[in-house]
């Protein structure tokens, strides 16, 4: 999914794209595309080299559970806006060795051979976009961490003796 910049217009060039998996140089193994991945922007050339895209990528994902382990889908839609520079700009000043980015360079991406590769970008804002803590359900259970069964399945006859022995001497004061 390569832009070429030599060909965007003045008034800019309109990016709506529907791209399947498989066509997406793919490799994770934390979460698996549900369908086709959306793309739908404009970018627009603002000064010299400088490019922006603006959009909305939305996509279904499969994701584990964080409590139950078990898969499931949920909605990516996350809108974007980002600058794009030519590689040859992403250099550090004279004499400053490290520094943190500003607000301003957090959203800044760089471009080479006058080309933007939008599968990278697409994959990019999905992985920024999926959840710390993904679960299945906000009243899910998970597993049991005595013998592992899924509590959302069936309940387990487990029981947990969580008393710290430290703690015993104070159970003759009750």
């Amino acid at each position: 999914m390569l832009v070429d910049l030599q060909k965007v217009p003045a008034e800019g060039q309109v990016l709506d794209r529907a791209v399947s998996p498989s066509k997406l140089r793919f490799e994770a193994t934390e979460f698996s595309l549900a369908g086709n991945v959306v793309f739908e922007g404009r970018l627009v050339k603002i000064d010299g080299d400088a490019y922006r895209l603006r959009g909305r990528v939305h996509v279904g994902v499969v994701v584990p559970c964080s409590r139950c382990l078990e898969s499931f889908e949920t909605e990516i839609s996350e809108k974007l806006d980002l600058m794009y520079l030519p590689e040859s700009r992403n250099v550090a000043p004279e004499g400053e060795v490290d520094r943190g980015l500003g607000d301003d360079e957090i959203s800044v991406s760089f471009y080479r051979d006058h080309q933007i590769d939008l599968a990278h970008m697409v994959l990019e804002q999905i992985v920024l976009a999926l959840p710390m803590k993904p679960v299945c359900t906000e009243d899910c259970r998970g597993l049991c961490p005595e013998c592992g069964s899924n509590r959302n399945v069936e309940p387990c006859a487990c029981v947990r003796d969580d008393v710290d022995p430290r703690w015993d001497s104070l159970k003759s004061l009750l």
